[in-house]
């Protein structure tokens, strides 16, 4: 099991490249199995995720070569087979081959996915809006089979209950080669998923409103690769860079970033005090000083994104007065809590989703254990505060998200080391 050993106390400085979102890139490696020409990708983020989506691939005769950002992948070989249950429950993600695999074959048959455990993420409007085109659903255990072979996929209207980044990639993929026009509404906006639709749309599909609460459809008979696709900046990564370097840095200037993303994210920084210059495609955190308490609601985008609730915590210990977070999304997203508690911070969550974060004076190094990505990354900038050496276990959750962690927070100046992974393979 992969832990991290970070000796912290050592402000940090210097200059950080964001990498490729992970959220736009597990949607669209299953998203390529669509496309009937061999795929290119750029400004793919080297994790964990990446490599076992590529095991996934191969289970289906499907070669793919990642080095150095560059992600090839060559669906033209495809053949319909048994995927490798223990690689879809490492990772959620694994769902949107539900979606690409109904679009390419008009079936499929896929071991109900793992992941973070954040409580409770049903996939009913996956199914509502799979059924919905004309498929069948069958669940036996945590086997889901899908099957629209009798008629074929046709285009419909979809209205999701409830806002959901998965539900709407994944209609979108089981779409994007129906037959007639797929109206799907109240949708969520993500960068993210207007990045799939980009995708999409230079291979010759037909996707509009994109970023907007209603997405529509003209389903393609063929998908073709004709450039690269960059995956755009990761939002989340950049977020964590952020909050680190306003907690415990003397200077940090994160490139690659689209500010626009953010701006829900900066807004909470900018209340606080943090000292912020936004440019064009980066942002430059100064020391800060004088913090103030701010109160967050995760919301769907463009609100407050709920992957960054647990990094910002850190920085929250900061501020002269108490702080609340209403984690709205998922609200037993809180396996942080305990574990900052160990290190000597003054934070509580009496009911689920409550989270009442106080100033802490003093962070000490303590055995701590990183139950999910985003916690993880709250427990290592937790770590390079605090006084002392911090070790993280289960750290292979954090290595799922983050794009190449110890060399860019070594470049930062923090002492740390990786111990039981490949960080080259990365393969545990």
């Amino acid at each position: 099991m992969a832990k991290i050993i970070i000796n912290g106390g050592h402000k940090i400085s210097g200059t950080v490249t964001i990498g490729g979102a992970k959220n736009s890139t597990v949607a669209l490696i299953p998203a390529a199995i669509l496309a009937d020409t061999p795929v290119n990708f750029d400004n793919v983020p080297q994790i964990l995720d990446v490599k076992n989506l590529q095991y996934i691939l191969a289970a289906m005769n499907i070669r793919s070569n990642f080095a150095n950002g560059d992600l090839s992948i060559d669906p033209t070989t495809i053949t319909e087979s048994e995927l490798p249950s223990t690689a879809i429950k490492s990772l959620r993600a694994s769902y949107y081959f539900m979606g690409a695999l109904l679009g390419r074959f008009g079936r499929a048959t896929v071991t109900f996915p793992g992941g973070d455990n954040l409580g409770s993420r049903p996939i009913d409007q996956h199914i509502k809006g799979f059924e919905a085109l004309g498929a069948t659903v069958t669940e036996v255990g945590d086997i889901i089979t899908l099957d629209a072979t009798a008629h074929g996929l046709t285009g419909a209207r979809v209205t999701l209950d409830t806002v959901s980044v998965g539900a709407t990639i994944n209609i979108i993929l089981a779409a994007v080669r129906a037959k007639g026009q797929t109206i799907i509404e109240n949708v969520a906006k993500e960068p993210e998923i207007i990045d799939i639709a980009t995708f999409l749309n230079n291979m010759g599909a037909n996707i509009r409103g994109a970023g907007t609460d209603t997405i529509r459809i003209t389903g393609v008979d063929r998908l073709e690769a004709r450039n690269t696709h960059t995956v755009i900046p990761d939002r989340i990564e950049a977020g964590t860079y952020m909050a680190m370097a306003a907690a415990f840095g003397d200077g940090v200037t994160i490139k690659n970033v689209i500010p626009e993303h953010l701006e829900s994210y900066t807004s909470k920084l900018l209340e606080m005090g943090v000292d912020m210059q936004i440019g064009e495609d980066s942002v430059f955190i100064g020391p800060s000083h004088d913090l103030k308490p701010v109160a967050i609601k995760t919301m769907p985008y463009p609100g407050f994104a709920t992957d960054l609730q647990q990094p910002i915590t850190p920085l929250l210990f900061l501020a002269d007065g108490e702080s609340t977070i209403t984690e709205t999304i998922y609200p037993m997203r809180n396996k942080h809590i305990a574990e900052l508690r160990r290190m000597g911070a003054e934070l509580s969550s009496l009911n689920p989703g409550e989270i009442k974060v106080n100033h802490s004076e003093r962070l000490v190094g303590a055995t701590v254990e990183a139950a999910e990505i985003r916690a993880g990354a709250a427990l290592v900038i937790a770590g390079i505060m605090a006084d002392g050496q911090t070790v993280i276990e289960n750290a292979t959750h954090i290595l799922r998200g983050y794009d190449r962690l110890a060399d860019k927070l070594a470049s930062l100046g923090v002492d740390l080391k990786i111990e039981g992974v490949d960080l080259i393979n990365l393969m545990p």
